[in-house]
């Protein structure tokens, strides 16, 4: 299959090369030329302009965007809009928000394109194993990407979800879910790391990936991690988040579901954001006023 694709950051110059490599010819285009020229030297076909892309593209097109999520998703789809024809597909991969899957859904659709939402886990390890593929948007804009996502995905790992926006609403749930998982391992090696034994963790991470309720390929990375660098030497306690979880946790507010493993494993992560905690500060003064609790100064 012949295919436009624009981004060529860490996921998606992998997820051009799997696309290559399975066989498919894909237009590439980065806004940086560099990174279209290496990638073109791994066997796509390089542009140097969106004009350029669509140029190269038998209609009906198809073009998959694959840039941060927010404004510069926004600005790239609406460019592509004025250079696409009627019965072109665009493809958004990114971690959008829904609700914007949705809006713009029916944008294009006043121009005669079809949209296609489609949430992607795997990181950087999606070129060897394959990457997770929930996709949304109409049945009729989705089969014609087919063998686009089964290429892109290992065996048994690409699901045509639901409508416009299902795509990347499975994927922010499972982004939440993941928040969960993440901070419950954390919080089990802090337990152990200050605990009275002298512990292998690195060991014990590594013993847990087999026959254990626990093992997960998440346990597999931290087993990796700790063997590189078991005190985390070098790395700052500042976790970022790039939304999903924020957006999850709305929805179960804006549906009266109770996540409190999801919420609160976000909350965390803002914590490890202050160099120093205001609320922590008032909870020592009131021990302080009401006790005659001892307080740590600075």
């Amino acid at each position: 299959m012949r295919i436009g694709f624009v981004g060529l950051g860490r996921m998606g110059a992998n997820m051009v090369r799997r696309l290559v490599r399975d066989g498919h010819e894909v237009v590439a285009y980065n806004r940086t030329p560099e990174k279209t020229r290496e990638i073109m030297a791994e066997g796509a076909e390089g542009a140097f302009s969106l004009e350029e892309l669509v140029a190269k593209l038998p209609g009906p097109r198809a073009v998959w965007v694959m840039v941060p999520a927010g404004d510069a998703t926004e600005a790239m789809i609406a460019q592509l809009m004025e250079l696409l024809a009627a019965g072109d597909t665009l493809i958004d991969g990114g971690n959008t928000n829904f609700h914007d899957d949705v809006r713009r859904h029916a944008l294009v659709a006043e121009k005669g394109l079809r949209y296609v939402d489609a949430g992607v886990s795997g990181g950087i390890w999606g070129l060897q194993v394959g990457y997770c593929m929930m996709v949304g948007g109409d049945r009729d804009a989705v089969e014609p990407l087919e063998p686009i996502f089964r290429t892109l995905a290992p065996p048994d790992g690409y699901a045509h979800v639901g409508g416009p926006g299902a795509g990347h609403y499975v994927k922010m749930v499972h982004n939440g879910i993941e928040y969960g998982l993440m901070q419950a391992y954390a919080e089990g090696l802090e337990i152990m790391h200050a605990g009275d034994y002298d512990l292998d963790l690195a060991k014990i991470a590594g013993i847990w990936r087999y026959g254990s309720v626990v093992r997960s390929w998440l346990l597999d990375l931290l087993y990796d991690a700790l063997s590189k660098n078991p005190d985390f030497e070098g790395i700052k306690d500042w976790v970022a988040d790039s939304g999903e979880g924020r957006w999850t946790v709305q929805e179960a507010i804006d549906h009266d579901v109770p996540a409190p493993v999801i919420t609160l494993s976000l909350q965390a992560r803002f914590r490890s954001r202050q160099d120093a905690s205001y609320g922590a500060k008032v909870l020592a003064a009131l021990r302080n006023e009401f006790g005659g609790h001892a307080v740590k100064t600075e």
